[in-house]
């Protein structure tokens, strides 16, 4: 069926320490610098020889066969660059500029103690994996060190301002951690156990319930930890961008990513801080946004935020009044010979009943909503003004395939406040904190504009649009409409879908979407998904046995 490549039995043995087999086409690279992988699939490009005798004739000198076996190998996790490689990586990457090159080599990197406004930051690009820690299931009620665990900009911190600020944040933080407990006792005593439900099941469905109620008190300050995953490429674009942001903790911690990431992956971050490479493409960022903020400051009237809405406020303010014949064209189009322009034209001859038929047969059958059917849903976009808190936010602006962009966070637009801190009856204690929260910003923005944020709650509102395709909708709604979701952004999904069905009209395209969810949930959020998790683990542990 396929060749199968012969090595001698020393050659076998070198390469079973770097290849996840000898004798099928497909095979994975173990055991190797990430600068040797990279340089070995650059050089794999133009070469007529199979990898595994690509990496025998050229590059197991590089990886060196002494220190293979080694655990603690410096050459295995790239501190030091083989010579070889490290050329040939200068010659594609730095000279040739050969940028897809960057994207053959990963790392995986931890971002810990970072202010939330710092992570939207560090999650902005699409070439990369993120994961964030969740306000949802870990209390922040806790002291580290003696400190709560909110970041201190060192300029802030040792000026003027620097002791209101960490009074004011010590004082949110404790009145934040004064109502868990509140929240959860009433929690437990309006939703009673339910029988055949575990002790360790209902305590984390209660537990994020009240956590979902008062995260809103914490202010963008509250730090989180980061997990990235990311490609050479990845890594650099999100550096450059990094040190053009007028956030200092941006730059500090940008810079700490560059030290680390030179003892791993040093040939692809290269050209960060080289400065006619990467500090030229940082200051011409830099230089375009300070342009464009003078600009719109100098055009646009000031007339200020409106603050009187309440709730999340979702418009639609543009789409393609024609996606769904252009859809069903494209849906049309891997089956047939014809060309996009004569299948636009018949399609426009079909009746709306036949449009549906293409539309249902290409959505088919889905049983769950990881089913998603083709790319011809990308023909279609749908574009949303939004304006929701910010722990909303921080949820929705994960979704990289998701166009997304937000103004700066500030206390104009007014804040939301949960029903359920009404019902458990500490309403004014909530509100004392928003106002707190309120009069610190202003007292910080005159002076520090780019720290000013951190003193915002998360329950303050903040603007943003997000551009999407019709896939990407299917895909962002199905998830974060589900009952397990936060109430905050399941309102935002739901108005969206019944915009696009009802705004723009695109009814079989809102069909399509078959697993939004728009339940009004008021139970226990997480009590379904935490059931399913028991379940999962009942059956991973009578398999075990």
């Amino acid at each position: 069926m396929y060749f199968t490549e012969t090595f001698t039995p020393t050659e076998q043995q070198v390469l079973g320490r770097y290849f996840t087999n000898l004798d099928r086409p497909v095979f994975g690279l173990v055991n190797m610098p990430e600068v040797v992988k990279g340089a070995l699939f650059a050089r794999y490009s133009r070469s007529p020889k199979s990898l595994r005798r690509l990496f025998l004739d050229e590059f197991l000198d590089d990886v060196g066969e002494a220190t293979a076996s080694d655990s603690s190998d410096d050459s295995a996790n790239g501190r030091n660059v083989p010579s070889r490689a490290e050329r040939l990586y200068d010659k594609v990457f730095v000279e040739y500029g050969d940028d897809s090159v960057a994207q053959l080599g990963g790392v995986h990197l931890a971002c810990e103690q970072a202010s939330n406004i710092l992570t939207k930051t560090l999650e902005w690009g699409r070439l990369a994996s993120y994961l964030e820690q969740s306000t949802r299931y870990i209390a922040y009620d806790d002291q580290i060190g003696g400190r709560y665990r909110y970041y201190r900009d060192p300029e802030l911190a040792a000026s003027s301002l620097g002791q209101r600020y960490q009074n004011d944040m010590d004082h949110i933080f404790g009145e934040y951690a004064a109502l868990v407990p509140v929240l959860l006792d009433h929690v437990r005593a309006t939703t009673p156990k339910v029988d055949g439900d575990s002790d360790f099941v209902y305590r984390n469905a209660t537990k994020a319930k009240a956590l979902d109620a008062v995260r809103g008190m914490l202010p963008a300050a509250a730090t989180s930890n980061v997990g990235i995953y990311g490609s050479g490429q990845a890594y650099e674009q999100l550096l450059l961008r990094m040190n053009a942001d007028p956030l200092p903790e941006a730059r500090a911690y940008s810079q700490m990513m560059l030290e680390e990431l030179r003892k791993i992956i040093p040939s692809f971050v290269r050209r960060v801080d080289m400065a006619d490479r990467g500090g030229a493409i940082s200051n011409y960022y830099d230089t375009n946004r300070q342009g464009m903020s003078q600009l719109a400051s100098e055009l646009l009237s000031d007339a200020g935020p409106t603050s009187d809405s309440t709730g999340a406020g979702v418009t639609l303010v543009d789409f393609d009044p024609r996606a769904e014949e252009k859809m069903v064209a494209s849906m049309l189009y891997p089956y047939t010979d014809r060309s996009e322009a004569d299948l636009e034209k018949q399609v426009a001859t079909m009746s709306a009943e036949e449009r549906t038929r293409v539309m249902r047969t290409y959505a088919g059958e889905r049983s769950n909503r990881r089913q998603r059917p083709g790319r011809a849903l990308e023909r279609s976009f749908y574009r949303f003004d939004v304006l929701a808190d910010y722990g909303a936010f921080r949820d929705l602006q994960r979704h990289r395939m998701a166009t997304i962009e937000w103004q700066p966070l500030q206390p104009g637009h007014g804040y939301v406040r949960p029903e359920l801190v009404d019902e458990a009856g500490v309403a004014d204690r909530f509100d004392a904190v928003m106002e707190r929260s309120a009069e610190l910003y202003h007292a910080l923005v005159g002076k520090f504009p780019a720290q000013a944020s951190y003193a915002v709650s998360l329950a303050y509102r903040l603007r943003f649009n997000i551009n999407l395709n019709a896939r990407s909708a299917m895909h962002v709604l199905e998830l974060r409409s589900q009952p397990q979701g936060h109430p905050a952004y399941r309102q935002v999904v739901q108005e969206m879908h019944n915009q696009i069905r009802d705004l723009a009209g695109h009814t079989a395209t809102a069909a399509m979407m078959t697993f939004v969810d728009h339940a009004d949930e008021r139970a226990l959020e997480r009590l379904e998904a935490e059931r399913r998790a028991e379940q999962n683990r009942r059956v991973g542990a009578k398999n075990e046995k």
